[in-house]
C-alpha cells in the first residue's frame, strides 16, 4: 500500500474516532443540561445521539478505511488476516489521537476546558462484566454479519451499541480509544482514569472470546467461498471492517 493511502485511512480513522467522540461526550453534555436530572432521559438521549453519528460515520467513511474507529475491532481484523499487522500500528495510534481530539471538540462547542479528568465512577465486577459482554457482542455482530452488504454491518453496529447502552451495567463504552479519551471528560460520559484500565482489560477478554469463538464458527475458508457470491462493491479491505 502506498504512503499516501496509509495516510488517507490513518485521517479517516482519527476524524471518524474524533467526530465519535464528539458525539458521545457532546450529547451527554446537552442531555445534562436539559434532561431536567432525569437520568433515563439523558440516557436515551445519549444513547441516540450515539447510535445514529456512529451509523452515519461507519457509512461515510468505510470505503476509505473500513471504519474500524475502535482499537479491538483492529486488532481483531489483524488477528484475523483482514487487517495487514504492518498497518495496525497507525489505525491504532489514529484512533486514540482522534477520540481526546474528538473530547477537546466536544468541550469547545460546549464552553468548556479543553480537558477536565472525570470523577465519574465507574467500577466494580458487575460493570467490568457489562464492558466485557458489549465489547464480546460488537465483535460478535461484526463477525457475524461478515456475509451481508457493509451498509447492512453498518445498522447492525449501529444498531447493537444503541441496545447496549440500556442492557449492559457500563452503558457500553465497548472501544479502548473511548474508554480513554473519556477519562479527559468530567461531563456524565466521563470515567475515572482509576478505572479506565479495568474497562480496557475487561474489553480485550470480549474482543479475544469473540474473535475466538467466530474463528471456529465461521472459519476463514468458508467466509472467502461465501465471498465469491455476488455482493455490491465494498470498496474496503472487508465487509467486517466496521466498528465503533
Amino acid at each position: 500500500m502506498t504512503t499516501g493511502r496509509m495516510a488517507q485511512r490513518a485521517t479517516a480513522e482519527a476524524l471518524g474516532t474524533a467526530l465519535l467522540l464528539s458525539a458521545v461526550v457532546g450529547s451527554a453534555v446537552m442531555a445534562e443540561r436539559l434532561s431536567g436530572g432525569n437520568a433515563a432521559l439523558a440516557l436515551l438521549a445519549n444513547a441516540a445521539a450515539t447510535g445514529a453519528a456512529l451509523l452515519a460515520l461507519l457509512l461515510a467513511l468505510g470505503p476509505i478505511s473500513g471504519a474500524h474507529l475502535n482499537p479491538a475491532v483492529t486488532l481483531a481484523l489483524a488477528s484475523q488476516g483482514r487487517l495487514p499487522w504492518r498497518e495496525a500500528p497507525v489505525y491504532l495510534l489514529a484512533q486514540f489521537t482522534g477520540g481526546v481530539a474528538g473530547v477537546v471538540l466536544a468541550h469547545a462547542m460546549f464552553g468548556l476546558p479543553a480537558f477536565s479528568i472525570s470523577t465519574q465512577v465507574r467500577a466494580g465486577a458487575p460493570q467490568l462484566l457489562g464492558e466485557a459482554v458489549a465489547t464480546f457482542g460488537l465483535l460478535a455482530v461484526i463477525f457475524g454479519c461478515s456475509r451481508h452488504p457493509p451498509g447492512l454491518v453498518a445498522f447492525a453496529v449501529a444498531a447493537y451499541i444503541t441496545a447496549a447502552y440500556w442492557f449492559t451495567s457500563s452503558t457500553s463504552f465497548a472501544n479502548p480509544a473511548v474508554t480513554l479519551a473519556r477519562a479527559f471528560t468530567n461531563s456524565w460520559a466521563g470515567i475515572r482514569p482509576v478505572d479506565v484500565p479495568g474497562f480496557v482489560l475487561a474489553q480485550a477478554v470480549g474482543a479475544a472470546t469473540a474473535t475466538a469463538l467466530f474463528r471456529w464458527l465461521l472459519p476463514r475458508g468458508a467466509d472467502e467461498a461465501a465471498a465469491q457470491a455476488p455482493m455490491p462493491a465494498a470498496g474496503k479491505c472487508s465487509a467486517t471492517s466496521q466498528g465503533p
